[in-house]
């Protein structure tokens, strides 16, 4: 079944300074139309109870939300997906899970893994990074850059490709010219001085 995948994915984090529905509230009303919740701190509970919070805010003003690795809540929560970011979990398996209706993504970080994720043909879009340093999910991995995402043109590559980590507002322009599909985003909007305002530019430059 083939899916909307939005080219802007927007994701919360941990922050002290604002919480994940607040920060859930100001991406809706900047005009965030997919919005990845992506909190790996709290007990199932306190999750369901944030998710639902923010299924509301994303319902009133039509965004898709969709929940990092927590697909066991899908049944308990108003979301329209799950995105996995374990590169060796069984997706086949979690498809059968979750059912055909629900946005199954998943994350690589090199060719193989990419070319892995698409063989399942289960999986609807991949998050593909790091792009750049990233201080959000930290990690050693060799870092893609401009010419990773160019390189892709040169595979068989069929599912939206959405980059990630360490994206700056200023890559945008220059990374959509690789040829992929989409871009994510977090702390180049979450520790922006006025993260609605680095929407607004993000969305300016995709569309």
């Amino acid at each position: 079944m083939k899916k909307y995948i939005s080219k802007f994915h927007y994701l919360t984090q941990d922050l002290p300074i604002r919480s994940h529905t607040e920060q859930a509230q100001v991406a809706c009303e900047a005009g965030v139309n997919w919005l990845q919740y992506r909190c790996l701190t709290k007990t199932d509970d306190e999750l369901i109870d944030e998710i639902n919070q923010i299924a509301g805010i994303c319902d009133e003003w039509g965004a898709t939300l969709i929940l990092t690795n927590h697909y066991h809540l899908l049944d308990k929560v108003d979301a329209q997906g799950v995105h996995i970011e374990d590169f060796d979990a069984d997706f086949i398996a979690i498809r059968n899970e979750i059912g055909d209706d629900k946005t199954l993504g998943a994350s690589a970080t090199n060719l193989n893994q990419l070319l892995a994720a698409q063989a399942t043909g289960v999986i609807d879009y991949c998050g593909y990074g790091p792009f750049a340093l990233t201080d959000t999910k930290p990690n050693d991995l060799p870092l893609l850059g401009f010419e990773g995402y160019r390189r892709l043109e040169r595979q068989l590559i069929t599912l939206p490709v959405i980059a990630v980590g360490g994206i700056r507002v200023a890559d945008v322009d220059l990374l959509l010219k690789t040829g992929v599909y989409g871009i994510a985003v977090s702390a180049a909007v979450n520790l922006a001085v006025n993260p609605a305002q680095a929407i607004k530019e993000i969305y300016r430059k995709i569309y």
